[in-house]
């Protein structure tokens, strides 16, 4: 079973020839759109619910952590028509989606509901309180699952149809700008974006170029080196798509990240150990060299459970979580946009007209850019409004609790929606045409990565993130 186009950019075939503007037919025609539609109707709905005192909490249903199978089957039960009710909202909304933009609801509905089931039993999964001792994140667990399924299993073809990558991972973007309001980016302090940025550019910098050296295709190069400097599969999407990449070039990228992620979610913490690095400190060399959001927020945990007198590391476990969400989940995943914009820009204005010869049409540049990054914008811009009068004690106390919580689950479950369709539109046997030179591009950019994290890290600011406050 091949992989279905919904799991890739459109264009499969890379071809450079000017695309005629659908207009304003693109709101409710295209895919990005509807991702923005559905994201902010649910940012709005929160915002809206936060004004009245209230909250989407108990539509934004996720397990509770749980210690022995009594517990999560009494939680289980207890929240049945909870999980009932997100269910159908999620089908409704996808579904809805899915028919305006031709696709067939009889197959779209019971994929669907697969997708939901096998998530809900990730993420049960991941709130076992021993799941990020062993890296059972749900992101991570959902890959490896639907890898196995696709190519050991084996499903319906007509199944493909609820298997929509792009459009998950575009929704779960949008939802992710709520948890990233420009007064948390303000928050985070020069230094924490500082260090994000020289190590956003210079990643993707390093992958690139080696990528080209290697003779792989600009669009490929791209493609690698968002997903190196940003966060793995939601840049890898974006950029994909803003330089019209093939349709085999996104899951070589997104492969590639995962495999590094899984690999550094252990050596990480471990490395940082053994050099007995403050958690501070351990925690923003992890957030300057994860991949991705899930596996290092695993890896920064994992460290923060080591400070203490008892194992000799400086600081506390809070101090290793900050300074990884400072420099990951704020600094560098804020530059999804930046990417997409800057390289759309690029592949019209440079690349294309290169290989065609034609003058440049900067009017692409808007019908190209990545719809959703403009979802991303405005949800933080009204978080931003929501949490124009708070200081970061506040936000944390009232804002997010009420506001952005809810949020950041229901964009947890469509990531893991994401990557359960991920692993299960990816045939292993298909990227091995692509041959070895993609790893080597990415193992350097990794080096890289991992040596200038640690130089900021440790020896340029090791001062403020050893005191950082918690």
């Amino acid at each position: 079973m091949n992989a279905p186009s919904s799991a890739h950019p459109a264009n499969p075939t890379n071809s450079v020839e000017p695309r005629q503007s659908p207009g304003w037919k693109e709101l409710w025609l295209k895919e990005d759109w509807w991702a923005v539609w559905i994201g902010l109707g649910l940012v709005l709905t929160s915002f809206l619910c936060f004004q009245s005192h209230s909250s989407l909490e108990w539509i934004a249903v996720a397990p509770k952590k749980w210690a022995n199978f009594a517990q999560i089957t009494t939680d289980l039960v207890a929240k049945l028509p909870r999980y009932a009710a997100q269910c159908g909202i999620f089908l409704t909304l996808f579904a809805t989606a899915a028919a305006v933009l031709g696709h067939r609801l009889r197959s779209f509905v019971p994929s669907f509901i697969l997708i939901y089931l096998l998530s809900l039993a990730i993420n049960v999964l991941g709130s076992w309180e021993k799941a990020a001792t062993f890296t059972l994140e749900p992101p991570l667990v959902a890959l490896l699952l639907g890898l196995l399924i696709s190519n050991f299993v084996g499903l319906p073809r007509w199944m493909d149809t609820g298997f929509r990558v792009e459009f998950y991972v575009k929704t779960g973007i949008v939802l992710l700008g709520a948890g990233l309001p420009f007064t948390l980016i303000l928050w985070a302090g020069p230094i924490a974006i500082l260090q994000a940025s020289i190590v956003s550019v210079a990643t993707f910098m390093t992958i690139f170029l080696t990528a080209r050296k290697l003779g792989l295709e600009r669009t490929l190069a791209a493609t690698m080196g968002a997903g190196g400097a940003v966060c793995g599969v939601s840049a890898a999407i974006a950029v994909a798509g803003a330089v019209r990449a093939k349709k085999e070039h996104p899951p070589i990228a997104i492969t590639l990240v995962v495999l590094f992620a899984i690999v550094l979610v252990f050596a990480l913490p471990l490395v940082a150990r053994m050099l007995h690095l403050p958690a501070g400190i351990g925690g923003a060399w992890i957030g300057t060299s994860e991949f991705a959001d899930a596996a290092g927020l695993a890896a920064a945990q994992s460290y923060g459970g080591f400070a203490g007198p008892d194992h000799g590391i400086s600081g506390t476990s809070e101090q290793a979580v900050n300074a990884y969400t400072l420099i990951k989940v704020v600094g560098r995943d804020a530059w999804i946009g930046i990417w997409a914009f800057i390289l759309s820009i690029v592949s019209i204005t440079v690349w294309e007209k290169s290989e065609t010869g034609r003058k440049a049409d900067l009017t692409q540049v808007w019908w190209r850019f990545p719809k959703f990054i403009v979802g991303f914008l405005a949800a933080s811009l009204l978080v931003t409004y929501a949490s124009r009068h708070s200081a970061l004690g506040d936000y944390n106390q009232s804002v997010k609790p009420l506001l952005v919580a809810p949020l950041i689950a229901l964009r947890t479950w469509c990531f893991t929606f994401c990557f359960l369709s991920i692993g299960l539109t990816t045939r292993i046997r298909e990227l091995a045409p692509s041959g070895g030179r993609p790893l080597v591009a990415f193992s350097v950019g990794v080096l890289v990565n991992l040596i200038l994290g640690y130089i900021l890290s440790v020896h340029v600011f090791g001062n403020h993130w050893a005191g950082l406050s918690h």
